[in-house]
Order: structure tokens, then C-alpha cells, then sequence
């Protein structure tokens, strides 16, 4: 397989399948076995099996039905031979909503060629807010 943006835009599609059928296996499957996720609160998670067993629960509880919607992959880009980087976002609607409201995330993979096809090392997922709600935000903090 040759080193493409086309093929290193793909992976957030599989991943969101993932999430789609409710399986954290699937949804993990392009990451290194020693890839670090950052997830949209900021707990760091070490390695695919943590990943897959911290969210495999959530996913059969509290996530059990959530989708992830509207996933567009706004650059990607080979920064060098064997290293690129992917900026993706998408929208979160839990059961019995139609539309993601207020839960639309960014995320950005460093993707690295392993295998002989790209792998993600490192995801960031970043809750998308914008200023008004994160002016709003800080004033109740400030309480």
C-alpha cells in the first residue's frame, strides 16, 4: 500500500463506524498498540487495550445508542515520509436526539506508517465551543 493523504483521511470514517455499532475494538482499530488518546474532558489514556476497556463499558451503558454524525475530515497531510496528521470533526447525538446540539468535537490525529498502512499514535479530542459559550462558561466559574 502506498503512503496517501486519501488513505490516512479514511481512518476517522472507520473509526466512527466504530462508535456507530457500539464497538470500542472497532473504533480503536487504527491505533498503535502504544497510541495515546486524549479524550474530550482530558483524561489520558496509554495503549489500545486501555482504550478499548475503558470505553467498551461506556459504550454498553451510557454511549449505548450514541452516534457520531456529520464526521468531515477538514485537512490531512503527510508531514514527512512515515508521519502525517489528520484534523477531523464530527457531531455526538445521544438517543432521541436528532441533531448533535451542542456536542461536536475537533480531534487531531498524528498518524504514523506502521504495518504497511497509517496507524494513529496520538489522538486529541477537543469539545468544539464557541466564544459566546465559553465567555458564558467562564463567568459561571466565576461565580
Amino acid at each position: 500500500m502506498e503512503q496517501s493523504v486519501e488513505a490516512m483521511s479514511a481512518i476517522p470514517a472507520r473509526m466512527n463506524e466504530g462508535w456507530n455499532r457500539g464497538d470500542a475494538t472497532a473504533f480503536f482499530a487504527d491505533f498503535t498498540d502504544d497510541a495515546v488518546f486524549a479524550d474530550f474532558e482530558g483524561t489520558i489514556h496509554t495503549g489500545r487495550e486501555q482504550m478499548v476497556a475503558f470505553h467498551q463499558p461506556l459504550f454498553d451503558t451510557v454511549l449505548k445508542g450514541a452516534l457520531l454524525v456529520r464526521g468531515e475530515v477538514r485537512f490531512a497531510r503527510i508531514l514527512r515520509p512515515g508521519t502525517g496528521v489528520v484534523h477531523h470533526r464530527v457531531g455526538l447525538v445521544m438517543p432521541g436526539e436528532q441533531e448533535p446540539t451542542s456536542r461536536v468535537m475537533m480531534q487531531l490525529l498524528a498518524v504514523v506508517w506502521q504495518d504497511d498502512r497509517w496507524r494513529v499514535a496520538a489522538l486529541q479530542n477537543a469539545r468544539l465551543v464557541s466564544f459566546d459559550a465559553s465567555a458564558a462558561l467562564d463567568s459561571l466559574a466565576a461565580g
